[in-house]
């Protein structure tokens, strides 16, 4: 399994150069995203291609994902996180559950690569 933040499952989303790499290791392993990172990829695919086209795009990519929900042990995990510095609240929750899963975080966000040693989780860089 590994865990998808919002850069990443944009870039899948928008064919962009890491969509393949993304591609093949999520038929490979499962993919698995937080629901808050899925709620950013929506709102942001809603101001870029409108409501409607935008909700049925996530939502064919979200049935073929694992959406972590944020319970409790979520939320405590971003909060401390967050609390650390260094990442926006959405960008917390993608480590949380990278480090609730055990599994590595695909992203291509400098901010969230830099933090990896801090929280002792493994980033992959898809830049």
């Amino acid at each position: 399994m590994i865990v998808l933040d919002s850069w990443a499952l944009l870039a899948y989303m928008q064919d962009e150069p890491a969509a393949a790499r993304i591609e093949a290791e999520w038929l490979a392993q499962g993919a698995a995203i937080s629901a808050v990172n899925l709620g950013e990829v929506l709102y942001l695919r809603i101001r870029s291609a409108g409501g409607d086209r935008a909700r049925a795009e996530v939502e064919e990519v979200r049935i073929l994902l694992t959406v972590i929900d944020a319970d409790w042990a979520t939320v405590r995990t971003a909060a401390r996180v967050k609390a650390h510095g260094g990442l926006a609240y959405a960008d917390a929750f993608c480590v949380a559950a990278a480090l609730h899963l055990d599994a590595p975080l695909w992203t291509g966000d400098p901010e969230i690569l830099g933090q990896a040693d801090r929280y002792d989780f493994e980033a992959v860089d898809l830049r």
